[in-house]
């Protein structure tokens, strides 16, 4: 199913019931739904062009302080435990972003629960790149990893 190199043979049934082992309240309680095909011998032994690890440590801890000075009169420290009126305080979106959120809501069926997720990533993303509003693409990069939540491609 996730192989680019390989044509799934599996029937649409035995795709839905392998999907279904996990319950729809479990996985609406994973964040982070993603596909990751295989990689080719040349990709894993070639040489790393992405970006060094000590630049994204350092992103991800001045978006962990970002968090950690937001909620520091509270009992939290970080975007995943925001309560839902945190969520409205903290995960604004302009029109752009509640026509995108809307079109997510009513094309894939999602959840309350997998909403408020998905606004709780994308504050983390907005975060991670030193925003204090969450921007559509912000927004859209939430979306694209609830994956598990779309309709199967068969």
């Amino acid at each position: 199913m996730t192989d680019p190199r390989k044509d799934c043979r599996c029937t649409p049934g035995e795709i839905q019931r392998y999907l279904s082992r996990i319950s729809g309240p479990l996985l609406d309680r994973i964040d982070l739904h993603i596909e990751v095909p295989p990689l080719r011998y040349r990709e894993l032994a070639g040489e790393g062009g992405g970006e060094p690890s000590a630049v994204i440590r350092e992103r991800v801890k001045r978006a962990r302080h970002i968090q950690q000075e937001r909620f520091k009169k509270t009992k939290i420290f970080c975007n995943a435990h925001m309560t839902g009126r945190q969520i409205r305080r903290y995960c604004q979106v302009g029109e752009g972003g509640q026509r995108l959120l809307e079109a997510a809501m009513e094309r894939l069926g999602l959840s309350a629960r997998a909403y408020d997720r998905i606004l709780k990533v994308a504050r983390t993303i907005a975060d991670l790149e030193g925003s204090e509003a969450i921007r559509p693409e912000h927004l859209a990069e939430a979306i694209q990893y609830r994956s598990l939540d779309r309709t199967p491609r068969w």
